[in-house]
């Protein structure tokens, strides 16, 4: 697969990780097929996406003459789920969508129209979405930041100052849609203590004034709350560092199950998907290369420490 990117006019009601942060929490599995050049980054939005899966499901429901709750049934979820699922509400479980395959012809067409399932959020960017859903499957992910704390470590009120910051600006409605799914998306953490997770952030980053000093304290208590469990590594790049070979913008990188490299890079209301090997691969040396300049975990959350004791 090609690179690809996505313009600014798929960004449209969206916003990135810099503004609102492109850091919610879209599902999917594995990579999406590839058709004509720059069609298959421009998807409907997320609840088109599953209104077409619920009616493609009820349309085969009918045609195998189940009523909601015959498939409840079937499934082993409540006639409402079903309800929910057919109507676009609810985006269904994984059980949800292999037993009704298996109920419902078994010709694999759920199965496949559930990959490009997204759910109806508005805080998730339009470009941003094909690598959450990825970021969801990874084995392992690498992250580097030098504009701003990264969306999977930010304390809530950091976020919400992020978002309130960013131009034009946002509702109160879509601020909070924004707020929740960004908090939701930390759970990926939580929830998975065996993929390793790796941050690379610049100590600028944790300089740069927002709201009291109160506030400031919560967020680095926040990041080195996140920052324990053994399978988070946290380094940071000190001030005294001088240049290095990442200071072209932030960057992350992920192993899917099957062993494929990606990168991921975002700027002004745009984001780019890196697959070809040679431009990943680079983004690997440059990573790794920073890795051994930044400070060790222990010298890094030492350095969180003391500056949290100086606010």
């Amino acid at each position: 697969m090609d690179n690809v990117e996505g313009g600014p006019a798929a960004a449209a009601g969206h916003e990135a990780e810099t503004g609102a942060g492109g850091e919610a929490g879209g599902e999917g599995v594995g990579l999406p097929q590839q058709g004509p050049a720059g069609e298959w980054e421009r998807e409907p939005c997320p609840s088109d996406s599953l209104r077409t899966f619920g009616a493609f499901v009820q349309a085969l429901r009918e045609h195998a003459g189940l009523s909601r709750a015959d498939l409840g049934v079937r499934v082993h979820f409540s006639k409402h789920t079903v309800e929910s699922v057919e109507l676009g509400r609810r985006m269904p479980d994984p059980r949800f969508v292999e037993r009704a395959e298996e109920a419902l012809g078994n010709t694999g067409a759920l199965r496949k129209a559930a990959r490009h399932l997204t759910r109806g959020e508005p805080g998730l960017a339009a470009w941003f979405r094909r690598w959450a859903r990825l970021e969801r499957e990874a084995v392992s992910l690498c992250t580097y930041e030098n504009r701003l704390v990264p969306g999977l470590l930010q304390s809530e009120t950091y976020a919400r100052a992020v978002i309130e910051g960013t131009i034009p600006l946002r509702t109160d409605e879509h601020l909070e849609a924004q707020l929740t799914a960004r908090m939701e998306r930390q759970q990926m953490m939580r929830e998975r203590p065996t993929v390793p997770f790796s941050f690379i952030v610049e100590e600028h980053v944790f300089w740069r004034q927002f709201g009291d000093a109160e506030a400031m304290r919560r967020l680095l208590d926040h990041v080195l709350e996140l920052s324990a469990p053994r399978n988070v590594t946290l380094q940071v790049v000190p001030l005294e560092a001088g240049l290095h070979a990442c200071l072209d913008g932030p960057v992350r990188i992920l192993e899917t199950p099957a062993g494929q490299r990606l990168g991921y890079s975002e700027g002004q209301q745009n984001g780019r998907l890196i697959s070809d090997r040679k431009e990943v691969s680079l983004l690997c040396n440059r990573y790794e290369t920073l890795r051994s300049q930044a400070l060790s975990p222990t010298e890094s959350r030492a350095l969180l420490e003391r500056l949290r004791g100086e606010r």
